[in-house]
């Protein structure tokens, strides 16, 4: 076993100064060599731009870059689903191998929402709605209406979707519309005589609208349940979507079996 030399307080100096000297060497060694070389330490990874690439290929992507990453949901219309629309960190960061990358991706389906109510709103209004929900708008028609602008119905594939119905976000909503009055005038059709129900048809196929209907005792010759006067009267000047008031007599009471039996 060798033994050091302390012949003089020189020689013990020396040796203390050597000890120390590769203690010292060892704690640099560990901290600045050893650690940083199996952690890494010092080396950055630049984080590559996800945004607009499928979902598909993210491992393959990830993983030749010895990064690691995690999925997010949502639904964005008019995107491809499973692409990449944001991430954390963002493009061109630095980060230390191994890090993961939190995306964004567009789901498959759409979630379901309720159908708001649009009926009685204006058109922007029902506009900002739309938006404000997830649904787009589709097409718009007219029909003659007072109400101009305002929304009178809502559709869905052509027909009526009432508010609260449950509509796959991204949907498009038709709206009908009401054009106004209008400008051009024309004669007041006649629906005297006609049954209430004919004259309805009548009234509504001329643009117009059935106002009140008022029930007037029957006089002789009238037949039970037919117009017996009308406003405005026939041939007066009317605008589309004006109204007409009918004024009709009782409907014939009705006969039971009992009444059309013959006595006993």
């Amino acid at each position: 076993m060798a033994k050091i030399s302390t012949q003089s307080r020189t020689d013990l100096f020396i040796h203390i100064g050597i000890i120390v000297s590769l203690l010292l060497v060892l704690f640099l060694g560990f901290f600045f060599v050893y650690l940083p070389f199996t952690t890494n330490h010092g080396e950055a990874i630049t984080v590559p731009d996800l945004k607009k690439k499928s979902v598909e290929d993210l491992e393959d992507f990830l993983g030749d870059r010895d990064l690691r990453y995690e999925v997010d949901c949502t639904f964005v219309t008019n995107v491809p689903a499973l692409t990449i629309i944001s991430q954390y960190p963002l493009p061109g960061s630095k980060v230390k191998e191994g890090r993961k990358i939190y995306v964004t991706v567009v789901s498959r389906t759409a979630p379901l929402i309720k159908m708001p109510k649009l009926t009685d709103m204006t058109h922007r209004s029902a506009q900002m709605l739309l938006k404000s929900v997830g649904l787009e708008e589709g097409n718009i028609s007219y029909v003659p209406d007072m109400a101009q602008n305002a929304v009178l119905r809502q559709l869905y594939n052509g027909k009526e979707i009432l508010p609260g119905q449950p509509v796959a976000k991204g949907t498009k909503i038709d709206l009908e519309l009401g054009e106004g009055l209008g400008t051009a005038q024309f004669e007041t059709p006649s629906v005297i005589g006609m049954p209430l129900d004919e004259a309805k048809i009548a009234i509504v196929g001329a643009g117009l609208k059935v106002g009140q209907v008022m029930e007037v005792p029957a006089e002789e010759g009238q037949a039970p349940g037919s117009i017996v006067r009308q406003n405005p009267d026939a041939g007066n000047k009317v605008r589309i979507g004006d109204v007409i008031d009918l004024w009709v007599t009782p409907q014939a009471p009705e006969t039971t079996d009992n009444e059309n039996q013959p006595e006993q």
